[in-house]
């Protein structure tokens, strides 16, 4: 039996070009691997190819199976396009995050690659080949298979159930979103909010309080820019566009990559993947007043000793989730994804405690927990939770929140085409019913978004609030920054007329715009004639329309065919909605410190979906009763 851990063999980050930017390999896990599979073949005589794919060959697997599932297979589940051994022959939704790929080698030689953790962010793809047990591996192979389709999510035969308990699996997903964050730049530490304004993250901490200098201003190092293609990343099969991203990519900071590999997985197992802590680390090294004394152990995730008034600071933030329908046979669904972010400024290597209170109320069902925390086994409403804080802001639990929650607007959305190019709506909502203060609504918006369509104008006057337009949606203002609601409900009305381009005006002008901005790269050529200029594009704009093309991208996930929805955005601070919280005289330090404890909650939307009442919504199947 191999312990794998959370080892990572290989990664790699691809463009939306499908083309291989970066990719590090880890011999000694691989190695690990390689012994793995020769102890299978000296056991059971079942030889497997332990094998990793050159770069060029990964990109050309990755390119085969986007095209080959895409949007209609990709979402894991077995339909009838679906081809025996590929991931949606699997018939798991997981397959769209853990993917496999067929590797043709140059002599002719084809092995499968599993598991790959895939994790999108922006323009980029990131690919993390975690360690596994070749018996796993096998078991997978096996599923490929069978014609038969999968069984249910949690089920004993489902691919789910058993990847998902695995250390490795969840490694490789933290591996791959941090390796994101640095891609995209968005590294920064978890807010905590307290008294309306937000506190720095650790490297405001370093700067300020243990007096290394120049740390949050340091320059980025330079890049060499990728080389990318100028095709595009999308693919059209069968009138459904693929989900690769549509936007262009920019070089990514290989520097920082290299360093943070280096540092935080030297061999392949992560030792710390936190990226502030290992830029400060690189940056700066240690000092010698930063050593404790003989008798504490100074933890990874604090590499620097915090000095200056002491203080802990706590914030709550929850998202709150929604898809309403207005409709008997279908059930809504809420729930409540929540953090509890921490910032300890104490000195030394203290220990807090602290007790979580409303559990039951909350209906908490999922929690997770920062690496410095230990967990005592909590009561039906209470769970009590130790730890040793780290430097600067860090998230401290995460929870979700998924039964007898009270949505905070409430109401209905029906949109109904009274002609081809017109529309009547009508929303009837009520704001914060059954909330009282401390709880205030800061502000609150609906947007009607129409990415198919090009609204020409819209007449309606709401109950409350303003109402403007984009060239593809209608945004209601309900609730403004600086008029919030507290401690009472209030009921909005909104109905009216919008109005849509003729399809035909909108394609012209959408293809004019696609034609021009073909032209303007193709300037440089100055030999054409321009009356052939003109002509090309006019017979290239016919021929777009006669294909009846739609106007403009499907970017809303939503919004195939006829589905119509509405989108909720606001803000509540002063409060959780599941109502859980921390209790303040619960919270205690070792050894003993005066240090002022500051809390402050809030909670803003989600994906908070009114679905148009009148009109097509997609719903999962319910079970049923037997």
């Amino acid at each position: 039996m191999m312990s794998g851990g959370s080892s990572i063999r290989a990664l790699w980050i691809l463009n939306p070009q499908d083309a291989v930017v970066f990719s590090r390999r880890f011999p000694t896990v691989e190695k690990r691997w390689h012994a793995a599979c020769q102890r299978e073949i000296d056991q059971l005589g079942d030889a497997l190819q332990p094998l990793l794919p050159t770069d060029a060959e990964l990109a050309v697997a990755f390119g085969e199976r986007k095209r080959r599932e895409g949007s209609v297979c990709g979402s894991g589940i077995r339909t009838s396009g679906s081809s025996k051994g590929s991931d949606s022959w699997v018939d798991d939704p997981i397959t769209r995050h853990i993917i496999s790929l067929h590797i043709h080698k140059k002599d002719k030689n084809e092995f499968i690659l599993w598991p790959l953790v895939l994790h999108t962010k922006g323009s980029y793809y990131i690919a993390i080949l975690p360690l596994v047990e070749p018996q796993q591996f096998k078991a997978y192979e096996r599923l490929c298979k069978r014609n038969y389709c999968g069984s249910s999510v949690g089920e004993k035969q489902s691919l789910s159930s058993f990847l998902l308990n695995l250390p490795c699996i969840t490694g490789a997903f933290m591996v791959a979103h941090v390796l994101g964050d640095i891609i995209s730049g968005d590294v920064l530490d978890p807010e905590v909010i307290v008294g309306g304004s937000s506190v720095g993250g650790l490297l405001d901490s370093l700067t300020g309080s243990i007096g290394i200098s120049g740390i949050s201003a340091r320059a980025k190092p330079a890049v060499a820019p990728v080389s990318t293609s100028s095709t595009s990343g999308a693919f059209v099969i069968g009138g459904a566009t693929l989900d690769a991203p549509k936007s262009t990519s920019k070089p990514i900071d290989k520097d920082a990559l290299r360093a943070f590999i280096s540092s935080s997985m030297p061999f392949g197992t992560p030792i710390d993947l936190s990226y502030t802590n290992i830029s400060a680390i690189r940056a700066n090294g240690f000092s010698s007043a930063d050593i404790p004394t003989a008798d504490l152990k100074q933890p990874a995730w604090k590499p620097y000793l915090y000095k200056g008034r002491q203080r802990i600071l706590f914030s709550i933030h929850e998202i709150f989730n929604a898809a309403m329908y207005d409709r008997d046979e279908i059930p809504d669904s809420l729930s409540i994804s929540g953090q509890v972010n921490c910032r300890a400024e104490l000195e030394g290597l203290p220990d807090v405690s602290l007790t979580l209170s409303g559990l039951k109320d909350a209906h908490v069902e999922v929690l997770s927990f920062h690496q410095s925390s230990q967990v005592s086994e909590h009561g039906d409403d209470k769970q009590g939770l130790m730890f040793s804080p780290p430097l600067g802001n860090f998230c401290l639990m995460h929870y979700q929140a998924l039964r007898g929650l009270d949505p905070p607007v409430k109401g209905f959305y029906q949109l109904s085409m009274v002609s081809e190019d017109e529309g009547a709506f009508l929303f009837r909502l009520r704001l914060m019913e059954g909330y009282k203060s401390p709880l205030s609504m800061e502000y609150c918006s609906v947007t009607m978004p129409f990415p198919r369509r090009r609204v020409a104008s819209f007449d309606g006057n709401p109950s409350i609030g303003t109402v403007s337009m984009t060239k593809h949606s209608v945004e209601w203002k309900i609730v403004i920054s600086g008029r919030s609601i507290s401690g009472k409900s209030i009921e909005a009305t909104f109905s009216g007329n919008v109005k849509f381009l003729p399809r035909a005006s909108q394609r012209v002008l959408s293809l004019s715009r696609s034609v021009s901005a073909v032209r303007a790269e193709d300037d440089s050529d100055g030999e054409q004639d321009s009356s052939n200029n003109v002509m090309n594009i006019e017979e290239y704009l016919m021929e777009k329309m006669n294909n009846d093309l739609q106007a403009v991208e499907l970017e809303e996930p939503f919004c195939w065919q006829a589905y119509n929805y509405a989108k909720v955005s606001f803000k509540i601070v002063g409060g959780s909605l599941s109502r859980m919280t921390i209790d303040p005289k619960s919270v205690s330090i070792y050894p003993s410190v005066k240090a002022p404890i500051e809390f402050s909650m809030q909670v803003s939307s989600g994906d908070y979906i009114l679905w148009n009442t009148l009109g097509r919504c997609p719903a999962s199947a319910l079970p049923k009763n037997s």
